[in-house]
């Protein structure tokens, strides 16, 4: 009850700036402060918990465990206030806020420039983006520090409220010169026998190349896991092997000639974005708009940016929703 009472947003501002960095000197240079104001913030709120935060160490400091339990709700509160304050600045006329989100890798593709279309049309807004698999992008979700996600299918083990705004085509590719482009018959018996590019598990492309072997009887023969987009596309234009791959990801290197959609029926399929926020919180302002922002220009904008090529008129099947 005690810190209730005396403990100052302004002092838990402070504590988690510390936090963060490490150094009450960098937080000091940061907040535009001198170090004895920092220290003395410090000190203020130690003596309303009644517990030391911080130690020194021989490089700055660190938390103590009162510090490390104090500092998860320095985060909540300040996001809060924060929050607070873009939803009464939004109320009196001035939309402002920050947009949290959290994307999964494949979509650092395209959904970067169409972000700065929307940050134009709204100067007042702040953007704090997190890039990630698809199990960081959901723990993004999970611990609050992300308010919406891009991602393939929506989580099942999350309370959410999902939608889709755009198709995300997804095909079996390989470089020009691979023996499986020569196959007149190529079907996903063959394909289980080549060595397979794949990304980590963890993945949303992962977790579809995984089922669409399990639907077919088979298991994909895994040449090499690798965490990077790019890397896949690399190894697979020289010929390492085939590779499972969005083809927002490596529409450049298919209208380049570097790599092509392997000759087999039901090559590519159609999968779809969804926009994704806890159905246990209400959605701030700035999260509303660009929602609809996504509903209403998410297609086009991806389409614009990925595919003047020939690999939009591409056949897709759909993949039944998982």
């Amino acid at each position: 009850m005690a810190l209730v009472k005396t403990a100052s947003l302004r002092q838990m501002a402070t504590f988690q700036v510390v936090a963060r960095l490490g150094s009450v000197s960098l937080a000091a240079e940061e907040l535009h402060l001198s170090q004895s104001a920092v220290s003395i913030q410090i000190a203020s709120l130690e003596s309303s918990v009644g517990a030391a935060l911080v130690e020194r160490t021989g490089r700055g400091v660190r938390l103590t465990e009162a510090g490390e339990l104090l500092v998860v709700y320095a985060d909540r509160l300040l996001n809060l206030w924060n929050e607070a304050s873009d939803e009464m600045s939004t109320y009196l006329g001035a939309f402002s806020g920050t947009l949290r989100i959290g994307a999964v890798t494949t979509a650092e593709y395209w959904l970067p420039r169409l972000l700065v279309t929307f940050i134009n049309a709204n100067p007042r807004v702040k953007l704090r983006l997190l890039f990630g698999n698809r199990e960081e992008v959901v723990r993004g979700l999970t611990g609050h520090e992300v308010d919406i996600a891009v991602m393939g299918n929506p989580p099942e083990e999350l309370r959410v409220v999902a939608s889709t705004f755009a198709k995300n085509p997804m095909a079996f590719v390989a470089a020009p010169h691979h023996p499986l482009m020569a196959e007149p018959t190529l079907t996903m018996a063959a394909l289980a026998h080549a060595p397979l590019l794949v990304r980590e598990r963890g993945s949303g492309t992962r977790n579809t190349v995984e089922r669409l072997f399990r639907d077919a009887g088979m298991r994909p023969r895994i040449g090499s896991e690798l965490s990077s987009n790019e890397a896949i596309k690399q190894m697979c234009a020289a010929g390492f092997g085939p590779a499972f791959l969005s083809l927002q990801t490596c529409a450049l290197e298919i209208d380049a000639g570097l790599m092509k959609v392997l000759p087999m029926a039901n090559n590519p399929i159609e999968r779809e974005w969804f926009m994704v926020r806890s159905a246990s919180r209400a959605a701030p302002q700035v999260v509303v708009a660009f929602e609809q922002y996504l509903r209403d220009h998410g297609q086009a904008e991806i389409e614009r940016q990925m595919f003047n090529s020939a690999t939009a008129l591409l056949p897709l099947r759909q993949l039944p929703a998982a």
